[in-house]
């Protein structure tokens, strides 16, 4: 019955900055989606993590913008046009150009009728969920930045910190994901951790990630994977450790960095059944485009030989 499936749609890094912008000057500002905007639009809820703000006087980009970054209000119509419903605030970038200008961001996104969370105008904000109800299934996203950048403050907008004296450790994460699970919804969790350009993952990354599926999350996300990793999965649910960069293409020394997924969970009659991988690769500086044959077997091949399968 499709009147109880809901189909989530999660991307990994999305910053429309240096080659990115660079190439939707030249070639349009919807031309990153081009050819995978389907994958979205046809989601029944589409989730982005913008890294950086819109700035009005951002300047034009070029390829040397270095990691100080704004984007260009105008270039929220690709997020627009890739049919966004949600909006994660955990990056690392996201007082590049000072955090009064996050606020007219987050303004930004509530006028279009976007979601968000991970991220907010004050840390009370910040470190509330979002939820929703579609199609029956209650949805909840929860995220934290465990890096170390940005985090907000009483009065200052920001990235969620993970945990209250330690906005490394988990403690406001944690309970609210518990909280949440008690209350009936289907928790997505994500982690803005360290940034590692490798398939496999560390000791700390596996001990953290579990940590939020032990809680009660079914689904939990490597928001912060420039460069792809791999999954773990048991009977509690599916975590990726790395979903790769999105609409971020200028990362060419490294195949694993212009490697992406778009994770399509399904859920039905309020339970996550599972997941389907939908992959590409990043042309042009800017464009995602779907795998071939032969190199999404290739890639399948390396991160299932470096993923966790447990019953």
């Amino acid at each position: 019955d499709p009147g109880k499936m809901t189909v989530v749609a999660m991307t990994g890094v999305t910053a429309l900055v240096r080659g990115t912008a660079v190439q939707m000057e030249r070639k349009g500002v919807l031309y990153p989606g081009a050819k995978i905007r389907d994958w979205l639009r046809s989601a029944d809820i589409a989730h982005i993590s913008n890294e950086v703000s819109f700035v009005d006087r951002c300047r034009a980009p070029t390829l040397q913008d270095g990691t100080v970054m704004c984007s260009s209000p105008k270039y929220i119509e690709l997020l627009k046009d890739v049919g966004t419903d949600v909006i994660e605030l955990t990056g690392n970038h996201l007082w590049d150009y000072g955090w009064q200008n996050l606020l007219p961001t987050i303004d930004t996104y509530q006028q279009l009728g976007w979601g968000y969370f991970g991220g907010g105008r004050n840390l009370a904000d910040a470190i509330k969920p979002y939820t929703i109800t579609v199609n029956g299934n209650k949805i909840a996203f929860v995220g934290c930045n465990w890096f170390g950048s940005n985090w907000a403050t009483e009065r200052l907008a920001g990235s969620a910190p993970c945990g209250r004296a330690d906005p490394r450790n988990l403690d406001y994460i944690v309970p609210t994901i518990q909280q949440l699970r008690k209350d009936g919804y289907q928790v997505i969790a994500t982690l803005q951790y360290e940034e590692y350009y490798r398939y496999d993952t560390t000791v700390n990354q596996v001990r953290d990630f579990r940590a939020l599926r032990d809680a009660g999350a079914v689904v939990v996300n490597g928001s912060q994977g420039h460069h792809i990793q791999g999954f773990d999965v048991n009977a509690d649910g599916f975590i990726h450790y790395g979903t790769g960069n999105f609409f971020f293409g200028d990362q060419t020394f490294s195949k694993g960095t212009l490697q992406t997924f778009v994770d399509r969970h399904v859920f039905y009659g309020g339970r996550y059944l599972g997941t389907e991988l939908r992959s590409a690769y990043i042309e042009d500086l800017s464009q995602p485009r779907p795998m071939t044959a032969r190199e999404r077997s290739d890639l399948l091949g390396i991160l299932f030989g470096v993923s966790f399968f447990n019953r």
